[in-house]
């Protein structure tokens, strides 16, 4: 592979800011590579769109990256990766990784009473994406899903221990506990922010999958194996694109990436 695209920024889009904690995971494992992202912040949230809406926007979202001729497209969206990322590896000439398959994978290999629990924005749990890449890896899995919209503004807020976050996710995980689940897929980018509180409800017998986490070292795997990663050792900061400045961007920035969002370009798609 050319140097030349090997030096190609990394691209990653989200419905909003929740992608940022897969900047985050991608930051620590790939400390050298570009990033580029995009965060469709006047849009959002896609979770409680129509399929073909959200195809329509992640279509657009990667084709804004693609502009930026990044070498690697990361879906950070539970949502658009459950109902566009067929469409979108289908009718891309470069690499497009979601954040569904790595958590269905691990969540695999974790459980052993084979009674796995997901958790998600409204379009991603109707859309059965987890269920069915889990049924790929363990055909004999018994899979609980819920949607859990709260948890969203819970993170957005900064409420990652609060008594009010503790006694929702009592109210949503009770019937998934009682019907025994050993493992629990975080499935959206917003839910890692609640992993304290979520564990602490659920108890150390059930772990949970931070599909953030598990997408970033997919990424640099395939990256590694397609011969893409980059030979720099000098570290950059990322790009920002919005297609809207929410109020209060930064702080709820920092919450998510855990460091201070010092540049921000908002763009019209």
């Amino acid at each position: 592979m050319s140097k030349k695209i090997r030096e190609k920024p990394i691209g990653i889009f989200d419905s909003g800011i929740g992608g940022l904690t897969v900047v985050k995971q991608v930051m620590k494992l790939l400390p050298f590579e570009s990033i580029i992202y995009f965060g469709d912040t006047a849009r959002v949230p896609y979770g409680t769109k129509s399929r073909d809406t959200i195809i329509r926007f992640a279509i657009e979202d990667a084709n804004f990256l693609m502009q930026h001729n990044v070498k690697a497209i990361v879906v950070a969206c539970n949502t658009a990766s459950s109902n566009s990322l067929d469409y979108l590896q289908s009718h891309s000439q470069i690499p497009v990784f979601g954040v569904i398959e790595p958590g269905a994978v691990i969540a695999c290999k974790k459980t052993k009473n084979k009674k796995i629990g997901v958790i998600g924005t409204s379009a991603t749990i109707e859309s059965a994406a987890y269920e069915d890449k889990i049924r790929v890896y363990c055909p004999e899995a018994r899979i609980f899903s819920r949607s859990c919209p709260l948890f969203v503004p819970f993170a957005e807020e900064g409420w990652i221990d609060k008594q009010a976050t503790r006694l929702v996710a009592q109210e949503y995980l009770k019937e998934m506990l009682e019907l025994g689940i050993d493992t629990l897929v975080l499935g959206c980018t917003h839910y890692p922010l609640l992993m304290n509180v979520i564990q602490s409800v659920v108890g150390n017998g059930v772990f949970l999958v931070d599909s953030a986490y598990y997408t970033a070292i997919e990424l640099k795997t395939l990256l590694a194996k397609n011969l893409l990663l980059t030979k720099s050792k000098t570290k950059k900061e990322p790009k920002f694109f919005l297609s809207d400045k929410p109020r209060h961007f930064s702080k709820v920035g920092e919450i998510f990436l855990g460091k201070k969002i010092e540049k921000v370009t908002v763009v019209n798609l």
